[in-house]
């Protein structure tokens, strides 16, 4: 299995995909992984995933807990109430950070890792899949996902659509040392964030900042990082004052373009993450967002390649993620309109802020952020059906530490039912839980409730549908 792009979505779905035995090569086209530190942290659901593969002690070990309040268009509200999820939390940590620990996850599975390599052509077969390099190195193999990023190079060489808008606003984004005392800046980036919500400098100690600030325009080369001196030029037009800043350790710039692929599979080649979607950084949710399709995408092309997967499972790949990204698109796009500084937006961003103080409106505007709340299509049925389970709590312990192995997992309360026919790819634990008002529940590998009830025949034809062909 090849996979283009060695950021958080490429190294979770080869990480993914070593649990079941898979081989993986990421090719990755820097030789080293980027400073820019772009995305802050993971959402509850990304929580769930690291928990669910034993990965969560590492990332809370270099992360910091944040309420949830006002992670909605920066609505200013407290977190809301009786959320679905052990975690109602955000975990701050940066992107280099999480890009490490996936990195170092990726080593312990031996999935291998060549950087520096970029991907310029591709072909592709009944069979597999055949790719070129920039260096003329040919590869084979079975299958090829693109995790290259919103420029994505496999998306392109597809020729996949990729409809949406083309970035309005541009915003800088940079670390650098600031030259006034931290009571100033406070001071200064309160008073203009009551009307410029895309502007921002947060403290990494000893005078180091994260600055964020509107950009002047809409650069006609976003490859063109920007200099200090525009960050200056900028920090005065809008603050009256430019901090002092000095000693770059990186610039960047970022728009808020919004598009997203119309398909997500060709053939044997599929895209997940930036290569899939692309939008407004409101929210937090675009590293989130890559994380969690790459856990969706996983299982089902282990199960293809081990050859037990049922006809149209990777096909389900597009249809439960192309619906979840939609969403998050418009979520960002509606965000994004709250923020500007016109008289009708502001308008607007006071009557939501108004009905956020209704509990259930606050709790339902959240979980789209932390994509506790998505349910795919898996027909009619039972409300847990389609849902992810969070982390009950089980006689012998937690749910969560039965998924460790990216299995399915029968949970039986009952003590009557059986998978023995899916014992290499179902876990079947009888166990009970005081928070699970069913009497058994199927999870697929990425935790999303497969079957609920008692009746084996009916038990039967989900595992079937999920896991393939009953063992002979």
């Amino acid at each position: 299995m090849i996979v283009a792009g060695g950021g958080p979505t490429g190294l979770m779905l080869a990480s993914e995909l070593r649990l079941h035995g898979v081989r993986v090569l990421v090719l990755e086209r820097e030789l080293e992984q980027p400073p820019f530190v772009r995305a802050l942290g993971l959402h509850a659901r990304s929580v769930e995933v690291m928990d669910q593969r034993g990965l969560l002690e590492r990332f809370l070990a270099h992360g910091r807990q944040h309420p949830l309040g006002g992670f909605f268009a920066g609505i200013v509200k407290p977190s809301p109430e009786r959320l679905d999820t052990t975690y109602p939390y955000v975990l701050g940590i940066p992107q280099t950070v999480t890009d490490r620990l996936l990195a170092e996850r990726v080593a312990e599975l031996d999935a291998e890792i060549r950087r520096g390599r970029e991907v310029v052509g591709l072909s592709q077969d009944g069979d597999g899949v055949s790719v070129e390099l920039a260096d003329g190195t040919r590869l084979r193999s079975r299958y090829l996902v693109g995790c290259d990023g919103g420029r994505s190079t496999v998306r392109k060489l597809l020729g996949v659509g990729f409809p949406g808008e083309p970035s309005r606003v541009e915003t800088l984004l940079g670390e650098m040392e600031v030259g006034v005392p931290a009571e100033t800046v406070a001071s200064v980036v309160a008073e203009v964030r009551k009307t410029q919500r895309r502007f921002g400098l947060g403290s990494f100690g000893e005078g180091v900042y994260r600055v964020v600030v509107p950009a002047e325009g809409v650069a006609e080369d976003r490859a063109v990082r920007p200099t200090l001196d525009e960050f200056k030029r900028q920090l005065r037009a809008y603050a009256g004052t430019d901090f002092g800043v000095h000693s770059p350790r990186w610039l960047s710039r970022f728009g808020d373009a919004t598009r997203q692929a119309e398909r997500y599979r060709v053939g044997r080649v599929l895209l997940a993450g930036d290569a899939a979607h692309i939008h407004s950084p409101m929210g937090g949710q675009g590293l989130n967002l890559g994380i969690q399709d790459a856990f969706n995408l996983g299982w089902k092309l282990a199960a293809e390649v081990a050859g037990w997967a049922p006809d149209g499972l990777l096909d389900t790949y597009h249809s439960e993620r192309h619906p979840v990204a939609a969403d998050v698109l418009d979520n960002t796009r509606a965000q994004a309109e709250l923020i500007s500084t016109e008289p009708g937006p502001q308008a607007v961003r006071r009557l939501v802020a108004e009905l956020m103080d209704f509990e259930d409106v606050n709790r339902y505007l959240i979980e789209k952020i932390i994509a506790i709340g998505i349910r795919y299509d898996f027909g009619e049925g039972h409300d847990l059906l389609g849902r992810r389970l969070r982390d009950v709590r089980l006689k012998r312990g937690r749910l969560y530490e039965l998924t460790r192995a990216g299995r399915g997992l029968l949970l039986d309360q009952t003590g009557q039912l059986s998978a023995a026919g899916w014992a290499d790819r179902v876990d079947h634990v009888v166990d009970v839980s005081e928070e699970l008002a069913v009497p058994a529940v199927l999870l697929r590998p990425d935790g999303h409730v497969a079957w609920v009830g008692d009746d084996q025949r009916d038990l039967a034809g989900h595992l079937a549908r999920w896991f393939g062909a009953e063992a002979g």
